[in-house]
């Protein structure tokens, strides 16, 4: 029996040396996290996102963000690379494969469709398909590791994230893999770039962001709005370069792409609420390296909890969207179709999800 304790004593102590000294690779950054109000108030709970339209994807997931495109039809950004098209009669087809892993995708007028991808870089393909590397590093040389979302002003400069400069997307296990690590460490890296397609040079507009994210441009405010999902809140940076405010923060939910709709206001998505346990340890650093060195079951890990929201361009929260039991979840945006239906976007689900206007 001695002979017992000696060996648990041992394994107890192995165990809590792992837990306090082992590596990790993130350097945890110590900061105040806003009192959570949960879904009250403007957030109050509903099931406005329950009657729902689906649309299987034929064995595709992640239809992170969706676009109209220049024949009116609906574009879907996937997990396995592909980019596609949603038939009228709702069959999918292939448009594009950009061997990496889209994520936001906007068409210009001229009917390019750009792509920030979290393995490559920023990319056109054009109407026939064909894929083109337009950016991977910046004009400095800095690699683009995390690009996550893309919007295109009227001048034709395309502005897009790079989420995460510390944790590439390709490089620590996938989108969400690297996503987590750097909520984890919370080091404000991530950042705006813009891509100048008369130059083809791509410059850093804007940094200091906990894991940026969506990006909108709307050219009647003269400003790019930007969701800095790490910190649960939006920016405002105006386009001429001077500094950027903050709109609408506190969410209670970790934000996710942002969309424009066509009467000026913009679709957000809360891809999963906040986790309670992270935003209490987000003043002791120590204790979130502990948190990694765990199993990842026992890590913290996205709800299912189905939820967008529309904002004006001051931040004002003008509705949400809902769908408490998670049917439809890990929601990531909107995207209002030219019938007034709205596509809703999800990190994993293996179908889109359209929302009739009526059942709105």
């Amino acid at each position: 029996m001695k002979k017992l304790f000696t060996l648990l004593g041992i394994g107890l102590l192995a165990a809590l040396a792992y837990l306090a000294f082992w590596p990790v690779s993130v350097a945890p950054v110590a900061w105040e996290a806003p009192q959570d109000q949960g879904y009250t108030a403007d957030y109050a709970p509903n099931d406005r996102l329950t009657a729902l339209e689906i649309i299987d994807l034929d064995g595709r997931s992640g239809p992170e963000d969706a676009d109209i495109g220049p024949d009116g039809l609906v574009y879907v950004a996937t997990h396995d690379g592909e980019i596609l098209r949603v038939e009228a009669d709702g069959a999918i087809s292939v448009f594009a494969q950009t061997d990496g892993r889209p994520l936001g995708i906007e068409f210009d007028d001229n009917g390019t469709l750009f792509v920030a991808d979290a393995y490559r870089g920023l990319l056109a393909i054009d109407r026939k398909g064909a894929v083109t590397l337009l950016a991977e590093t910046t004009k400095d040389g800095s690699p683009i590791l995390y690009a996550d979302d893309v919007d295109i002003a009227a001048d034709g400069s395309v502005y897009f994230s790079d989420a995460s400069t510390r944790f590439g997307a390709e490089g620590n296990g996938g989108t969400l893999a690297a996503s987590v690590l750097d909520l984890v460490e919370h080091s404000a890296n991530g950042r705006i770039l813009k891509y100048d397609p008369a130059t083809g040079e791509t410059t850093v507009f804007a940094g200091g962001l906990n894991f940026a994210n969506g990006v909108a441009v709307d050219d009647a405010e003269g400003a790019v709005f930007v969701i800095e999902t790490g910190s649960y809140r939006v920016w405002r940076f105006p386009l001429d370069g001077s500094a950027g405010s903050v709109v609408l923060e506190n969410l209670p939910g970790f934000p996710d792409n942002i969309n424009n709709a066509p009467d000026g206001t913009f679709w957000i998505g809360l891809v999963s609420p906040r986790n309670p346990a992270m935003d209490t340890l987000a003043g002791y650093p120590a204790l979130r390296r502990v948190i990694m060195r765990l199993p990842d079951s026992m890590k913290p890990a996205p709800l299912r909890y189905g939820f967008i929201l529309r904002m004006d361009a001051s931040g004002k929260v003008l509705e949400t969207l809902q769908n408490p039991a998670g049917d439809y979840a890990l929601t990531t945006g909107a995207v209002t179709l030219p019938d007034g239906r709205i596509a809703v976007t999800s990190l994993t689900e293996p179908r889109l999800g359209i929302l009739d206007a009526l059942a709105r």
